[in-house]
């Protein structure tokens, strides 16, 4: 089938975003989703937003829709057609994907998983920020949750994933000097807390860091495929015009 040139929609230009939330999953996903979709919200407007300065309106939606973002929970990240839009809506607007089987088989929170993504897909939605840090030679990725992703705190009554403040990327801060994750666990910048970990670009390849040998551990055992860590470095695969516009029309 011969694809599409390189369509990216235009996004993160002084516009709030509307993100379209549907469940394509077959399991329960432990949580209401009426009711994650509105905590994710409050966790928006109330503690990204005064931080980042990222808002965002989520909705909940049946399929993608037409100019807006998506998150979408599906079962593995095998799924068939789970992998096709890599990351980007059919109208080439940013894509999080949540993968629901694969997180409560690890033993952990849909809640926290999507709003992991959803912090990481606002601070840095084209999968394409990064920055320089305590070693010259490594450039490191603006990922807001990976360093602390295994703490989380309620929004709504429903647990909600901790994420680093600007202030995290910023070597020039002292230890103590400022605050760098909503938690205030982080003392200081680039710190990894043992439970996370960061991906970073050196020699000329992406690779990971972890903030513990037992987070290394089972970062391994862990299958990335369709997460934002596989998405860094590599070429999108693009929908043809005909699944472009099929999914446009189904919004």
């Amino acid at each position: 089938m011969k694809t599409a040139k390189p369509t990216f929609g235009a996004f993160n230009q002084g516009q709030v975003p509307t993100i379209a939330c549907f469940n394509r999953a077959t399991v329960a996903l432990g949580v209401n989703f009426n009711a994650l979709i509105a905590a994710m919200q409050a966790y928006v407007n109330q503690h990204i937003v005064p931080i980042w300065g990222t808002p965002a309106k989520l909705i909940k939606t049946t399929d993608f829709l037409k100019d807006a973002w998506a998150m979408v929970f599906l079962d593995n990240a095998d799924q068939p057609g789970a992998l096709a839009y890599h990351d980007l809506t059919p109208g080439g607007l940013p894509l999080s994907k949540v993968f629901v089987k694969t997180t409560l088989a690890d033993g952990e929170l849909v809640s926290v998983s999507a709003s992991h993504e959803l912090v990481e897909m606002l601070v840095d939605p084209a999968i394409n920020m990064m920055t320089t840090g305590p070693d010259a030679k490594t450039m490191y990725a603006y990922e807001s949750a990976d360093p602390v992703e295994a703490l989380n705190f309620d929004v709504k009554g429903i647990a909600m994933s901790d994420f680093v403040y600007p202030s995290y990327f910023e070597v020039f801060r002292k230890t103590g000097s400022a605050q760098f994750d909503h938690l205030n666990k982080v003392k200081k910048p680039f710190q990894i807390l043992s439970g996370g970990y960061q991906i970073i670009f050196k020699s000329g390849k992406w690779t990971q860091v972890f903030g513990s040998a037992s987070k290394k551990k089972s970062f391994a055992r862990e299958d990335r495929r369709g997460h934002r860590s596989k998405t860094r470095g590599k070429k999108l695969k693009l929908s043809s015009n005909k699944e472009i516009a099929r999914a446009e029309r189904r919004g």
